[in-house]
């Protein structure tokens, strides 16, 4: 009470002015109306002055003066006053102070005169009464008191219920139910209910009982008997226990509590009349019960689900039956209301929330609103509360909808004006209602239209001081949607119309929001009901029975039921479908096909479905092998294409997963990227392209989706836009190029460090094709604008975002032709003028406008130094331009426009087409037809204005500051290697690049130089490529070939295109290009054997590849191979060296490697096909002696340095082609750039000669023996002497069995044991060698005397090399290692052309007079005719009588044991040895003899002719039985040849020369 403190200078000043201020203030607080409040200011302001008085501050007259006149300010304050007095009595009471008690009692007696004393009797102690005088004893007074108490409290009425009438209670009856219509109040029936007590005696806690009796049979009648019950009862609590009396009559089992009972406790409840503990307590059933009946729910309807998942074996299915009977049986037994339950239902439907919020918070959450009643009473009670707001904002334009009555009720919730009221009441409502707000669909959809029209507000709003509201709002309706309104659609029956409502709300969430809440949707919500755990299980039940029925016949049908399931339970159904997909993938296009009956929310739902399977961490993205990608990831990402190509979903979400795996470097998601870009745009990444749709691909648009792709995919307008928009949107677009660019080489150095080889070569295929792919599809579908706005340039794209060069410069090409030709047509407009010249002159104009900021900025992408070779210009033209620019498909546009005409008439013939289908084909054909040749006509022109453009450009591009080597080092280092593996198209266009550059006779550019660093060193880009850079580099290389091969096959065509360009001068002097020397020129026949050697390098790189046994290898150069099979092989001998090898392949890598077998077999097979394509070695690079006549023997040059004429008579800057240092380097060891060099110098004696074939022979499998021989003998017989058609002839015959010796053969090796196997074939192999050599009659030179200790000291390389080419072990006494060995292998292969690659300073001969002779060729041709026919009558009964020898021994071997096949085999070697050694030797002897002096080149020819033939030779005698004696034999036809005279050594010389080019 003490809350009041009175200042001090009151109480000092208290006459003059306290006194004053006191009362004022006292009057303040009386007509201050606080609810209650007053009252308590009022006694502290009393109880301190009083205090003052008692403490002796305040004399005891002033202040009874004051009190006196204050009881005038109210009529309670004497009741206040005494109140004070009495809690001052209790204090002074208890003090020891007399002076204080004194100046209480005096101050009590001053003011007894305005405090009545019946109030001071009641209030104070007797005691204190007494000192005052207003009793006369304390003690008689407190037994007074005592009596009284007794009286009242413990003494028993005596009542006689007799006495009751019970006609009072029936005029009581009368009285409450008479019509109430009139003028009668409650006032007036309480007066006649007195009365009636009164007069009849009644009791009045009956007539209670009977008033609520009867308000519970008119309970319409709420005022009046609230009114009535109020004025009534004195005690709520009997109220509450008559109340609860009438419940406890009810919780008998089957008795049923009225509604009206539970409406008239709710209404006293609602008006304060009884307290909701107060009843609580009287109701059943007890909350423990309740909290057990909810457990038991759940567990029930767990049990449900695991039944419905798990399988149920038929003995089990009949005990499950019987048990469900039972606990029917149980439930029918029906127990007592939930008179709680009651009670609540009709709190809610007087709108009484406070209590019925009391009620709901001791149950279980959703247990009350699990009720349906109570649910949909609580559904009205939310309508009639958001009731005013909805009329504002939520109706539809159009809508009526109908009004709804408020609620009489004042204490009911208020209803909402605005999106600030609904946080009052309305979201705890339906927070509280949950999933059960399925019963009301109306209400759904107003709270769904509520929400719409929020989020447009929210969207339009921005002010600062708003944002902070609208925020918490957002939370709220995000909170709704995840609580209410998607468990609330769960439980649904199939509400399509409720689906597409709240897609209308959740489409203006951004896609973030969406997924989570689906997230929530399917991992939390159906967890915690009972209800929505059996709607989970039951939707994956009738998933399971639907898709176990899909198929593509019954679509229509299947697609309605999932349908159907989709509209409540899309992210269950879902589920099951993509776990179906993911392991059948055969499901995807009858799935894809059934969807589309979904709604949109549904299609929203499945991306999300689909990304949350993509980002499952339990499951792996590689198979167990780990080289290869999961099937599941695939079948996802298949799916992935073709439903969002053909629904209209969102790809916003899809597009930042792959965005942000891609971030955290990891590549595997770009399969789906791949998939989705390849389904909605059309757009194909495929290096498997056939030869015309890679020709399309060089054409238009129009011609690339007719005829460029293999799947033919029209009306991808729409889904390309859609995607277009959609990357556009969340500026998606050039992130993921750039992260692309930058995770190629991160999947090798960052992704791939534990990975297989072989994954990581397909991660980086996959990363590296869907750039393209994707890069492709911003060029196609981007506007200029766009484009041009969002892809940077190209300094910065290298420097700052350190994207790779060739994606770099792919990515802004568009951006290039975009500009030049916005900046042409800009001209264009500014001047009138149509010539074509004055349109070239704008073109070329706009092109240097455009690209010249273009050549400044790639100027930063190399070190300076490459710029002293290659222009800036020339390396920004290469990188820009593309195969568009280059060249018009003609075939490809006729091809496409015949289908077109070949498909209108198809449809002209077929009467079944209705008309007008036929009419609307027939116009789209058309207009396709219009379009291709539009576009044709298009691309001529500006493969025109380019062609132009570059012709004005060529003369400045090459600078070769340092040489002209360097200069294609950087050509091919910079430009052409990164770009021919970029894709199919980019291969096509480097190859057409360099033919280009070649034919504009680029000043400074050496074709010759650049095909032959192409075809030269292929290994290691072989070996460094992935399995798609190598189908692209193949490609490449044959499209290279294909040239070389045109300019091969026809000297008019290599006349016409390549005599007298630029790119065939052999001489690079220092002074420039001078045209008019013809010696400068490579001539037609060299060339030809320059292409020999391409083919010879290529023929070695791809052994070499083949016998590493590295996967890479292996598969790269057989993917190769495959792609140059039109052009290569050529040549029989290199065709059947490769066709050994890859046969080894096969066997080896059968039960290993399949994909490797499978490959070595496809190539195979296609490559014997081709065998009769080929041709022998002597047609592929034939020579002319006119044509050879006019080049010295000493200038004609081999591939290695691709043709140096007139040595001696101009200086090189580079002495020759790097290639052949190149070779040099590597045949170092085995002293073979002599004898390289020795072999050219010999080319014109030898006539293309015979120590290159008889080299060749020893690269040949021993398969091809019988093959083999024939072939020596046909290039060895002139094909045009009349004497040899009937030879020819029997050579055919010959030919049918030399077949079928090979397949004897093969039986026989495979039961000869491997060691001795070898021992025979090499026999074979020498005998056969000589025997052949002989019946050449081959002269030997004298000159063997001075390269003789030189050739003894190769032999045993020699002889090693040739082993390991006939076996494919090497021996073991050798002390080389295998790969050494196969090197040499092809090096031994010498031939003229390729055997002249070195040229040292030291070889070069510089004597004119080295032309004397070839003057002897024309003199010899009689005699060698009529020695060749003889050599060929020898050689042809010589090989009869050998044929009849095999079959012998071949029968012999099939009947006898390995070791007597062995011993015979190699008797019958060794006669034909010997045989084959003395008619060598005979032929040899009887060569004339001429002593004129041999010029030193001269010398030099035999030599190299010599030491070629003697290598063969020396290690045949030595791997052969008799190789002693024969080594013997072969000195002394030495000794006899240096004795021999020229003139007879020139004569034999034109003989074999004649016999070889006829």
């Amino acid at each position: 009470m003490a809350t009041l403190i009175l200042p001090g200078e009151w109480i000092k000043n208290w006459e003059k002015s306290g006194k004053h201020e006191f009362v004022q203030l006292c009057k303040e607080l009386t007509e201050k109306t606080d609810h209650g409040n007053e009252t308590k200011d009022i006694q502290a302001a009393l109880y301190e002055v009083c205090s003052q008085v008692v403490q002796g501050n305040l004399k005891i007259d002033l202040v009874s003066a004051v009190l006196g006149e204050m009881m005038e300010l109210r009529d309670d304050l004497p009741s206040i006053l005494a109140d004070v007095f009495c809690i001052l009595d209790l204090e002074t009471g208890a003090l020891e102070e007399k002076n204080k008690r004194d100046h209480y009692t005096h101050l009590v007696g001053a003011c007894l005169s305005f405090v009545p004393e019946a109030i001071l009797k009641e209030r104070l102690d007797p005691e204190t009464l007494e000192s005052l005088g207003l009793i006369k004893q304390a003690h008689q007074f407190n037994q007074k008191i005592v009596k009284i108490k007794t009286k009242l409290f413990y003494k028993q009425q005596k009542f006689n219920l007799l006495r009751e009438e019970n006609e009072g209670y029936a005029k009581l009856i009368t009285e409450l139910g008479q019509d109430l219509s009139g003028n009668i109040t409650s006032n007036l029936v309480l007066e006649s209910i007195k009365s009636l007590i009164g007069c009849f005696n009644l009791d009045p806690n009956r007539v209670l009982d009977i008033i609520l009796e009867v308000y519970e049979s008119r309970s319409e009648q709420d005022e009046f008997f609230l009114s009535l019950i109020k004025s009534y009862m004195c005690e709520p609590i009997t109220l509450c226990h008559i109340l609860g009396f009438k419940f406890k009559f009810y919780q008998e089992p089957n008795e049923e509590t009225p509604k009206s009972l539970y409406h008239i406790a709710a209404a006293l409840l609602n008006h304060k009349l009884i307290e909701l503990e107060d009843l609580y307590v009287h109701l059943m059933p007890v909350d423990a019960t309740i909290v057990e009946e909810h457990k038991r729910e759940i567990s029930e309807a767990k049990q449900i689900a695991r039944k419905l998942v798990t399988v149920v074996l038929p003995s089990e299915k009949s005990e499950d039956k019987e048990k469900e009977k039972e606990k029917e049986e149980e439930k029918n037994e029906k127990p007592p209301d939930n008179q709680k339950l009651g009670l609540l239902e009709a709190l809610l439907r007087i709108g009484d929330w406070h209590h019925a919020q009391s009620i709901m918070d001791q149950m279980p959450s959703f247990y009350a609103t699990s009720h349906k009643a109570i649910a949909l009473a609580l559904c009205q009670l939310v309508h009639l509360t958001m009731e005013p707001l909805y009329r504002r904002a939520g109706v539809p334009k159009g809508a009526k909808g109908c009004a709804l009555q408020p609620l009489q009720n004042k204490r009911a919730p208020q209803p909402t004006e605005s999106f600030e009221d609904l946080r009052k009441n309305t979201f705890s409502m339906l927070c509280y209602l949950g999933p059960h707000l399925s019963h009301d669909p109306i209400l759904f959809a107003k709270i769904v239209r509520l929400g719409k029209s929020f989020m447009k507000e929210y969207q339009t709003d921005s002010r600062p001081e708003v944002k902070d509201k609208m925020e918490i709002l957002l939370s709220c309706f995000l909170s709704i949607a995840d609580q209410v309104l998607l468990p609330s659609l769960s439980l649904m029956e199939c509400n399509a119309c409720m689906s597409e409502e709240l897609w209308g709300l959740f489409k203006l969430f951004p896609y973030q929001h969406r997924y989570r809440l689906y997230g929530q949707w399917k991992n939390e919500t159906y967890s915690g009901h009972p209800l929505l755990v059996k709607v989970k299980a039951q939707t994956v039940e009738r998933a399971r029975y639907i898709m176990k029925r899909l198929t593509k016949e019954n679509i229509k049908q299947s697609g309605r039921q999932i349908g159907k399931l989709s509209h409540s339970n899309p992210t269950i159904l879902f589920d099951y479908m993509l776990s179906q997909i993911q392991w059948y993938d055969n499901l995807i296009v009858p799935v894809v096909d059934s969807l589309k009956y979904l709604t949109s929310l549904n299609y929203d739902v499945l991306a999300y479905c689909i990304i949350e399977a993509l980002a499952n961490p339990e499951k792996e993205k590689m198979k167990h092998d780990d080289t290869t990608l999961s099937l599941w990831l695939q079948s996802l990402a298949s799916l992935c294409g073709a439903v969002f190509r053909k629904y209209p979903i969102e790809l916003a979400g899809l597009l930042q997963y792959v965005t942000n795996q891609l971030k955290a470097g990891k590549s595997f998601d770009l399969l789906i990227l791949k998939e989705v870009v390849q389904k909605m745009a059309g757009i194909e990444i495929t290096d498997e392209m056939t030869s015309e749709q890679l020709e399309a691909m060089t054409g238009g648009e129009q011609l690339k989706a007719e005829g460029g792709y293999f799947g033919q995919i029209r009306n991808t307008k729409k889904s390309s836009q859609r995607l277009k928009d959609a990357l556009l949107d969340h500026e998606l677009a050039l992130p993921l190029c750039l992260l692309m660019a930058q995770q190629r080489n991160g999947v090798v150095f960052l992704e791939g460090g534990e990975k297989h080889l072989k994954l990581v070569g397909h991660l980086y295929d996959q990363c590296h094709d869907t750039l393209v792919q994707f890069g492709g599809f911003l060029a196609s579908n981007l506007s200029t604008e766009d484009y041009i706005k969002r892809v940077p340039s190209i300094d910065v794209l290298c420097n700052q975002f350190h994207t790779p060069h060739d994606a770099a410069f792919f990515l802004s090409r568009p951006m290039y032709a975009h500009q030049i030709l916005s900046k042409y047509e800009e001209l264009k407009k500014a001047e009138k003028g149509n010539r074509q010249q004055q349109k070239v002159t704008k073109y070329v104009a706009a092109c240097e406008q455009v690209m010249t900021p273009v050549h400044e900025a790639v100027m930063s992408l190399h070190p300076a130094r490459v710029w002293d070779d290659l222009r800036p210009q020339f390396y920004a033209t290469f990188w820009s331009l593309t195969m568009y620019d280059l060249a018009v498909p003609h075939a490809a546009y006729e091809r496409e426009v015949n289908k077109l005409k070949a498909q209108i008439k198809a449809i002209e013939e077929n009467s079944e087409i209705p008309l007008n289908k036929k009419k609307k084909e027939k116009e789209r054909c058309t207009a396709l037809q219009e379009k291709l040749q539009e576009e044709e006509k298009k691309q001529m022109e500006h493969v025109q204005r380019v062609l132009h453009r570059l012709k004005l450009e060529k003369d400045s591009w090459l600078l070769t500051k340092s040489t002209k080597n360097e200069t294609i080092t950087k050509f091919l280092q910079l430009c052409l290697f990164p770009r021919c593996i970029f894709s199919s198209i980019d291969a096509v266009y480097c190859a057409r690049f360099v033919e280009l550059v070649h034919q504009q006779k680029t000043p400074n550019f050496c074709t010759l130089l650049c095909y032959d660093r192409v075809f030269s060193a292929i290994i290691y880009t072989v070996a460094s490529c992935t399995e798609n850079e190598s189908h692209r580099y193949g490609r490449f290389l044959c499209c290279m070939l294909e040239t070389v091969t045109r300019w091969h096959s026809n000297r008019a065509v290599y006349e016409k295109e390549c005599a007298n360009y630029p790119g065939f001068l052999t001489i690079f002097r220092a002074t420039g290009f001078d045209g008019g020397n013809k010696a400068d020129q490579l001539d037609y026949e060299n060339f030809r054997h320059v292409v020999h050697k391409w083919h010879y390098m290529l023929t070695k790189a791809s052994v070499h590849c083949l016998e590493t046994g590295d996967y890479t290898h292996i598969r790269n150069i057989l993917i190769v191979l495959t792609k140059i099979l039109p052009c290569y092989p050529k040549v029989l001998n290199l065709g059947q060296a490769l066709e050994a090898r890859v046969h080894k392949i096969c066997l080896e890598e059968k039960d290993k490697r399949p994909d490797l077998y499978a490959l070595a077999m496809g190539y195979s097979g296609r490559l014997k096909s081709q065998k009769v394509h080929m041709v022998p070695e002597n047609e592929f690079h034939h020579k002319d002696q006119p044509a050879r006549s006019a080049t010295p023997s000493s200038q004609q040059n081999g591939p290695g340095s691709a043709g140096k004429p007139a040595a001696n008579t101009s200086k090189t800057e580079e002495g020759g082609f790097e290639d052949g240092d190149r070779v040099k380097d590597k045949s170092q060891g085995t002293t073979k750039p002599v004898n390289k060099a020795n072999s050219t110098a010999a080319k014109v004696t030898t006539s293309n000669g015979n120590g290159a074939l008889n080299s060749t022979k020893a690269v040949k499998d021993d398969k091809e023996k019988s093959g083999k021989e024939k072939k020596e003998k046909k290039e060895k017989t002139p094909g045009s002497t009349p004497e040899t058609k009937a030879e020819n002839r029997r050579e055919k015959q010959r030919d049918e069995r030399a077949g079928k010796e090979e397949r004897l053969l093969r039986e026989g090796k495979e039961k000869t044991p491997k060691a001795d196997r070898e021992k025979v074939k090499l026999d074979e192999k020498s005998g056969k060698d000589d025997k052949a050599k002989a019946g050449n009659g081959e002269p030997v030179e004298p000159a063997r005397d001075a390269v003789k200790e030189s050739k003894n000291k190769e032999k045993g390389d020699r002889n090693a090399a040739i082993a390991t080419l006939k076996s494919p072990n090497p021996r073991s006494d050798s002390a080389e290692s295998e790969r050494d060995h196969k090197r040499r292998k092809l090096d031994s292969h010498s031939s003229p052309s390729h055997s002249s690659s070195v040229k040292d300073s030291s070889n070069e001969l510089k004597d004119p007079a080295t032309k004397q002779h070839i003057n002897f060729n024309s003199v010899a041709r009689s005699k060698s005719r009529e020695r060749e026919v003889e050599k060929k009558d020898t050689e042809s009964v010589q090989g009869r009588s050998k044929e009849k020898k095999e079959e012998k021994e071949r029968k012999e071997r099939k009947r006898d044991h390995a070791v007597n096949d062995r011993e015979a085999s190699q008797e019958s070697k060794r006669r034909k040895d010997e045989n084959g050694t003395n008619s060598s030797k005979n032929s040899q002897s009887t060569s004339p003899s001429c002593d004129s002096p041999l010029t030193p080149e001269k010398e030099k020819t035999k030599r190299s002719k010599s030491s070629s033939k003697e290598k063969a030779e020396s290690a045949k005698a030595e791997r052969t039985s008799s190789g002693g004696k024969k080594e013997s034999r072969h000195d002394k036809s030495e000794k006899k040849e240096k004795r021999d005279s020229a003139g007879g050594k020139e004569e034999k010389k034109h003989h074999k020369s004649s016999d070889k080019h006829r």
